[in-house]
């Protein structure tokens, strides 16, 4: 009998890819994606360790979800609730003690046993606690992907060994693994064969991908990314997220030798101070940081730049802040992610002195905020008139209008019929918003 499931995912990409392969491993069980959470059968809450409050929020939302199940139990139903990802990896004891109505808890790394918790929680009292580190690889275990439209992610990667000390990763993702480029190159088939004609690579540090090759060797990011670009109807390549330390003189050359690879790149570097630098253990500097933006540069002019920042990092001095507002002028960034710092339980950052007042990194991140967006209406002002290949993705709010993502990553609305829809079409800017770009076919079918 056909079930219904519905999944909540929170942060990252890599998140919203281990939602669809639970998907994908609960098909065979009968599971069909639900509209609503009130039509679900099953919710799963894939949970995020990065942002504040990561906790509070999960256990806000189980709140609602319990009191779905009473009422699903008042009504002779049943609904069984699942807590997914780095929260339930790190704190999946006190999920089970403070939500004893929910029946599983699992983390990042045993979702391809997830027919077997449902067999076990649907059976009278049964709950499940599965957030080991197992020894086989979860990803021989996963079904075939179904089709995720015109732009799909693809996990080559998973954990990290670089231990930021504000970062929460190693902890819940564990060490860093990299799957056989055999089994990315087949997944990667399958996708196009299901529509996809761009390709995210995701890995908590997908730049230090070193696989098993097909040859009995090891391949790194930029020998992968050489092989996927030879597959046909592979329009578009993108990888994300990556570590200065990893950006390896093949990838960097890639850039200008693989035209399937877009000119976008987010390289995260969290602050522009040397000194808060080695505070968070980030193994680099700023101006190693200069030099590997000039590199990139040389080798694909065109490129643009995103990147990571954390305000507020404890004992961060204003000319600490100076530095990373330094830092920002010098590379000029198509668009970048700011935070205040948040203490993450367990990390060594946590315990550090000289937390920063929040009214100061208030002040800070408001400050910073107005620099990356000067930059970024900038760069979009300086994409007037000229001309991109847009993936024109989703129907726009109007009758005839088409949203597309540029190679920058920018939204793009065009007046397109609904046929060219998940199509790559060449368009010409011809206006330009504080979030997004307007443009014109010039094709002439248009």
């Amino acid at each position: 009998m056909p079930k219904k499931l519905f999944i909540r995912t929170y942060g990252c990409q890599m998140n919203v890819y281990d939602s669809a392969r639970m998907a994908d491993v609960l098909a065979p069980l009968g599971y069909h994606a639900a509209q609503e959470v009130d039509e679900a059968d099953m919710v799963i809450v894939n949970t995020c360790h990065i942002r504040e409050h990561a906790s509070e929020k999960v256990f806000s939302e189980l709140g609602r979800l319990r009191d779905l199940k009473a009422a699903r139990a008042a009504a002779g139903q049943g609904l069984i609730i699942a807590v997914a990802g780095c929260v339930a990896q790190a704190e999946g004891k006190e999920i089970m003690a403070r939500a004893p109505y929910v029946d599983i808890v699992l983390g990042p790394q045993t979702y391809h046993r997830l027919p077997e918790m449902v067999a076990r929680a649907s059976r009278a009292g049964g709950r499940v606690l599965d957030t080991d580190f197992p020894a086989e690889a979860k990803f021989d275990h996963l079904p075939e992907p179904t089709a995720q439209g015109p732009s799909a992610f693809l996990s080559v990667q998973e954990g990290c060994d670089k231990f930021c000390t504000f970062c929460v990763v190693p902890y819940t993702r564990g060490a860093e693994y990299s799957r056989p480029a055999a089994a990315i190159l087949a997944e990667a088939r399958a996708l196009i064969a299901g529509g996809a004609c761009e390709i995210t690579l995701l890995g908590q540090n997908v730049n230090g991908y070193h696989g098993d090759s097909p040859d009995g060797g090891h391949w790194g990011l930029g020998r992968l990314i050489r092989a996927l670009a030879e597959l046909p109807g592979l329009a578009r390549l993108r990888y994300t997220t990556s570590h200065p330390r990893d950006l390896d003189d093949d990838l960097i050359a890639a850039h200008g030798e693989v035209p399937q690879l877009m000119p976008f790149l987010h390289l995260p570097v969290q602050s522009g101070s040397d000194r808060i630098l080695a505070a968070m253990n980030r193994q680099h500097t700023a101006a190693e940081y200069l030099r590997l933006v000039e590199r990139l540069r040389a080798a694909r002019p065109d490129l643009a730049l995103s990147s990571d920042f954390i305000v507020g990092f404890p004992g961060e001095s204003d000319r600490d802040f100076e530095d990373s507002l330094a830092l920002v002028r010098a590379v000029g960034f198509a668009q970048s992610y700011s935070f205040k710092y948040s203490p993450r339980p367990g990390t060594p950052a946590a315990a550090l002195e000289q937390q920063v007042p929040d009214a100061v990194k208030e002040e800070r991140l408001a400050a910073f905020h107005a620099l990356i967006g000067e930059q970024s209406a900038a760069f979009n002002r300086a994409c007037l008139g000229r001309s991109f290949d847009v993936l024109l993705e989703r129907p726009g709010r109007r009758d005839g209008q088409l949203i597309g993502r540029s190679p920058y990553m920018q939204s793009v609305f065009v007046e397109a019929p609904a046929a060219m829809l998940n199509t790559v079409r060449r368009l010409r800017i011809t206006d330009t918003h504080p979030n997004s770009l307007a443009g014109t076919l010039i094709e002439s079918e248009a």
